[in-house]
């Protein structure tokens, strides 16, 4: 998927915050699809089995949601970009095709769409290593 020279692209949203997102979709995808339809009233009522149910109103997902609303339109529409290109729609020498397809998708709902991608953290972590980042640069930068 990388060619031997990758392009140097300039993203308007950072590393940093792409990595974010990675940890908390990591956080959300480890959870199972919800099996008690009407939970009991107290966690320990039904043996601790919502806190590994992915539902709606999931901290981690709505930490994704907060980051990505608080962007602004050019980097939820990178974001989704790089999302693509992980996710093999596009190779990363299409970038720019893969942006103006984004922009011409973008609307308010970024944020639930991508939370709403099952493999979002391994897209954005196969489209950063295709821009040669990574989120172990990004933490060897913060020591």
């Amino acid at each position: 998927m990388i060619s031997d020279q990758t392009p140097d692209i300039e993203l308007s949203v950072s590393t940093e915050q792409v990595c974010f997102i990675i940890a908390k979709a990591r956080q959300f995808e480890v959870k199972d699809v919800p099996t008690i339809a009407d939970p009991a009233s107290n966690a320990t009522d039904d043996h601790m089995v919502s806190v590994l149910e992915a539902r709606g109103n999931d901290p981690a997902a709505q930490e994704i949601r907060s980051i990505v609303n608080a962007m602004d339109e050019d980097q939820q529409i990178d974001l989704v970009a790089l999302t693509w290109i992980g996710r093999g729609d596009y190779e990363i020498g299409e970038w720019s095709e893969a942006r103006e397809q984004a922009a011409a998708a973008h609307n308010d709902r970024t944020a639930d769409y991508l939370v709403g991608l099952p493999l979002l953290s391994e897209f954005l972590e196969d489209a950063l290593s295709d821009c040669g980042r990574s989120c172990e640069d990004e933490e060897m930068g913060r020591l």
